[in-house]
């Protein structure tokens, strides 16, 4: 199955644009499997801030329905002249919600914010080499060389008051700490903070004062995680919801069954792969390995791909909604390496012959560490993969957790191999290049999502000239060399691309995106 980045259709592609008719005001309730670890939007780089935190901070650009960019705080912008790089004409009148006016002194503080070395974003910033505040509504990013997608890799980028932050000691972010940004919240968007519990309740309420359109018609907002997915089912067909994302995919029948209720299907932009600890000289959490790191050995990396079932996963797990990964974006992205779109078979006798090639022909031990609240069946699909790997002599020692605890545990590098999903953010390969193939190094802001340390020089060489190659032949050529060099040395096993299910009550419209970004601005209960 193509990905399809556009779509009205209800039930196909990527982004679903439901309906968006005037109503009277509503209450909202929905629910998730993760909660959102921090309201600081320079913390965490996930998916769940990322989309949560959309719906009450704004960045300069932004993605609509259809997943192309359009203006937020920047109505417009434009290459600059005579240098590389991006200027951006501001949004004036805007204010953030404690009143306090948006100009572009709060950009260039948030750009030093989330560029900081205590960022987890900062990696979107590799490419720029200085920032100049042209006047209170104009500001410029100069780039290291001409980089066309720059607008596209900076949609999430989100702009904090500088003087709020600045009085409430929030000057730079807390990734595995709290300050007053973890808790609290001063955004220019649609929505702002009445109360936040973190793990139990969080309510969101419209800000009166928001510059945009309001297409909504919400009074308040109530986000509940509800991580068994079970109950959270339970909790919409009782009524105690009005939306939930993801459901098992064995529950959408009984869903699409009951009168009131219906699901929301889609393929999000998401590969699902699993890492190794390519730079770790021994395993942690083996019994009968010691002083030594197999994965080191791209024969046991590539035996663990050649263990991987996915027919099997597809049918047992996904009741054949998936479709096999080759590289770390589906088909349909930019980018997308065609002359390499071929994964490893599934042929468990040639991972036990290169077992025993690799000196260990009655295979070893090792940890393989999973989230159980973060993917569409993550535990049930870790569960799967131990026994596939059982199988060819290379013994599991399973470890899941909540994400919570998961991401301080990956950059721990507390791991033999873990798994993890990856959406690009540009909707390019660049993304995954620089996020998660760029050799990790903090003073170019490269390889922040890299935790298994994995490295190739070329690969590195690369990634400049993709980044600013405009002629689209000679650029997809560089992609392919990566594509290639990464798939020959197993640098990940790329899975699945994940699917979109959702489910609501069927007097709800909102707007299903590829990112699986939940956006309240699109919400009507009718």
């Amino acid at each position: 199955m193509k990905m399809q980045i556009i779509s009205s259709s209800a039930l196909a592609g990527g982004a679903m644009l439901l309906s968006v008719a005037s109503a009277s005001a509503e209450s909202f309730k929905w629910a998730s499997n993760t909660d959102p670890q921090t309201m600081d939007p320079h913390a965490v780089n996930s998916a769940p801030v990322l989309s949560f935190l959309n719906n009450i901070y704004e960045g300069l650009v932004r993605r609509n329905q259809d997943m192309s960019i359009e203006g937020s705080l920047a109505q417009s912008w434009e290459p600059l002249t005579g240098e590389d790089g991006w200027r951006f004409n501001l949004r004036q009148g805007v204010s953030f919600q404690d009143g306090a006016a948006f100009t572009a002194e709060d950009v260039m503080f948030s750009y030093g914010r989330a560029s900081n070395e205590a960022a987890d974003v900062r990696s979107w910033f590799a490419p720029v080499s200085e920032v100049r505040v042209v006047d209170d509504y104009t500001i410029d990013f100069v780039t290291k060389a001409p980089n066309p997608l720059f607008p596209d890799s900076i949609a999430n980028f989100m702009i904090l008051d500088k003087g709020w932050s600045e009085t409430n000691g929030a000057e730079l972010p807390a990734r595995d700490a709290e300050n007053f940004a973890t808790m609290h919240v001063n955004g220019t968007g649609a929505f702002a903070l009445a109360s936040r519990d973190p793990g139990v309740k969080t309510v969101l309420v419209p800000n009166a004062g928001w510059w945009g359109k309001v297409e909504h018609n919400i009074t308040e907002a109530t986000f509940t995680p509800i991580g068994n997915a079970a109950t959270g089912l339970a909790a919409l067909l009782s009524g105690e919801i009005d939306f939930i994302q993801p459901i098992p995919l064995q529950d959408v029948a009984q869903v699409e069954n009951r009168d009131g209720f219906k699901v929301l299907e889609g393929e999000e932009t998401r590969v699902i792969m699993f890492g190794f600890g390519h730079e770790h000289d021994e395993l942690l959490y083996s019994s009968d390995v010691s002083g030594s790191n197999p994965f080191q050995d791209v024969r046991i990396r590539q035996a663990a791909a050649h263990a991987i079932d996915i027919a099997s996963i597809d049918r047992v797990l996904f009741r054949g909604k998936i479709e096999g990964a080759s590289q770390l974006v589906p088909a349909g992205i930019s980018g997308y390496s065609e002359a390499n779109s071929d994964r490893p078979a599934y042929d468990p006798e040639k991972a036990k012959s290169l077992l025993a090639e690799a000196g260990y022909p009655d295979g070893f031990n090792f940890g393989l560490k999973c989230p159980n609240d973060r993917y569409i069946n993550d535990e049930a699909l870790c569960r799967a993969a131990a026994s596939m790997f059982a199988a060819v002599g290379m013994n599991a020692e399973l470890s899941t957790g909540p994400v919570r605890d998961y991401w301080p545990q990956l950059r721990e590098d507390a791991f033999d191999m873990y798994l993890l999903g990856w959406s690009p953010g540009t909707f390019d390969m660049e993304h995954p290049i620089r996020f998660l193939m760029s050799t990790p190094n903090s003073e170019k802001k490269l390889g922040s999502w890299n935790f298994g340390g994995y490295s190739n020089a070329r690969v590195d060489e690369l990634l400049p000239g993709i980044q600013r190659e405009v002629d689209p032949e000679a650029r997809q050529a560089m992609v392919d060399e990566v594509v290639a060099i990464t798939q020959a040395e197993v640098a990940y096993i790329p899975l699945y691309t994940q699917p979109l299910i959702w489910a609501a009550k069927d007097n709800v419209d909102m707007t299903q995106r590829a990112d699986n970004f939940f956006m309240l601005r699109w919400v009507t209960v009718n």
